[in-house]
């Protein structure tokens, strides 16, 4: 294989990427607008919103080829969030809407 069809196939990798992280963004925003609705504490959104930083950065307590503290935090901060809004929900502050 040549050169162009390397680079043909590099292009259709990153507009596939390019695709999926703009899907991403648009639930990211949408799970934000959700969170200002949801009468959910600061402290539970801020815990939510630390645990997508961690999953960007660059720094990991394993390396990156071992996902499991990025998807170990990001299972702590979903399930805070879940508590936080079935007590919101129960005490009639939430609106009966899932997260994306």
């Amino acid at each position: 294989m040549d050169g162009k069809v390397w680079l043909t196939i590099a292009v259709v990798v990153a507009v596939g990427l390019a695709a999926l992280a703009a899907v991403l963004l648009v639930r990211v925003f949408k799970a934000r607008r959700l969170l200002v609705d949801a009468g959910i504490p600061l402290r539970d959104k801020a815990l939510f919103w630390v645990a997508v930083a961690y999953t960007i950065s660059p720094v990991d307590l394993i390396p990156d080829p071992v996902y499991l503290d990025d998807v170990g935090v990001l299972l702590l901060a979903l399930r805070s969030l879940q508590a936080a809004a079935t007590a919101a929900r129960g005490a009639g502050k939430a609106p009966d809407r899932a997260l994306p």
